[in-house]
């Protein structure tokens, strides 16, 4: 049975999605100006996948780790926009004092356990978080995020072997936004629908609709609640779409401009919004005031993260071992 999703929630969500999507504007912007160096992934076209994964779980309980595109997940999870941006900039108030940049967003707080820059990286790390979950009866939930060039490496295959073995609570969400670094999935994988892939080790497995953040929402909802009660994990594949190039550095040649505007009729904020206005849930009026506070807060980030200073010399050294 689906979950009902709140009025307070919808406009929760698409405040959510509008952030990160102004956030990840303005860091373009920063980049193009030579402010943000190093890599820089952004999120823009596959917010409904964050946002409606994190509104399924209980932060104060469970634990989300992802892969280097980790903007989206680290804003969801609730991480101040101030630090995130400063540690785009490389500055000693970043969430990880200016050391991570982009793909190394951490906040352990917010129970947000990163960002890891090696493809399929954190799949390993986040059945072991799943494991101590269970190990200590705490009654959490880990989700896993990996995008779909990181499901073909072997940790992938290994962690759902021992997550199955050992009935982790763990969902393993593969955000297929169907392109690698400039290649379509299909021509590296020998099956088209990724949810199939859990069944070689017992696991249930569900290909959703990743523009639709209430078909998230519920989706995951259902994953979170068979992990927390019987101890399950899953596999869910969500159909996403980038809208910007792999990177910063990448011009996204390889795709048409007819492909692309496809998709831009199915950005997931748009969907929602128009959602939300015809059900008189949300009025034009509401969604330019949120648009107005959201800039600001971005502007302010920004202003911030200028203003922060560089790391010390000496700090790089600092938070290295465990003292």
């Amino acid at each position: 049975m689906a979950k009902e999703v709140n009025k307070n929630q919808l406009k929760k969500m698409l405040y959510d999605m509008m952030l990160i999507r102004h956030f990840e504007e303005k860091a373009g912007q920063m980049y193009g100006l030579k402010k943000i160096g190093g890599f820089c992934h952004l999120y823009n076209g596959e917010e409904a996948v964050a946002v409606g994964s994190v509104a399924a779980i209980d932060l104060k309980k469970d634990y989300l780790l992802t892969g280097y595109r980790d903007h989206g997940h680290a804003l969801a999870c609730g991480m101040d926009p101030k630090s995130i941006m400063a540690e785009l900039f490389g500055k000693i108030t970043g969430c990880s004092r200016g050391k991570g940049g982009s793909m190394h967003l951490f906040d352990a707080d917010k129970h947000f356990l990163g960002g890891n820059g090696i493809v399929g990286a954190q799949i390993p790390i986040a059945t072991g978080v799943a494991f101590a979950q269970k190990y200590r009866n705490d009654g959490g939930v880990t989700l896993c995020f990996f995008g779909d060039g990181a499901i073909h490496q072997g940790a992938f295959h290994e962690s759902l072997n021992m997550a199955k073995i050992w009935n982790l609570p763990i969902v393993y969400i593969c955000e297929n936004n169907q392109w690698g670094m400039g290649t379509n999935f299909r021509k590296v994988s020998s099956v088209d629908d990724f949810s199939l892939l859990g069944t070689a080790y017992g696991i249930p497995g569900k290909q959703i609709n990743g523009m639709d953040v209430i078909e998230v929402y519920q989706e995951v909802s259902k994953a979170v609640e068979q992990a927390r009660e019987s101890g399950l994990p899953s596999l869910i594949e969500a159909r996403t779409y980038r809208y910007k190039g792999h990177s910063m550095s990448d011009p996204a040649k390889y795709r048409t401009k007819e492909e692309v505007e496809e998709y831009r009729k199915q950005d997931p904020i748009l969907i929602l919004k128009d959602k939300l206005l015809k059900e008189g849930i949300l009025t034009e009026k509401e969604y330019e005031k949120f648009d107005s506070q959201i800039q600001a807060i971005v502007d302010e980030a920004v202003e911030f993260a200028e203003k922060s200073e560089e790391p010390a010399l000496h700090t790089m050294y600092e938070d290295i071992l465990v003292e």
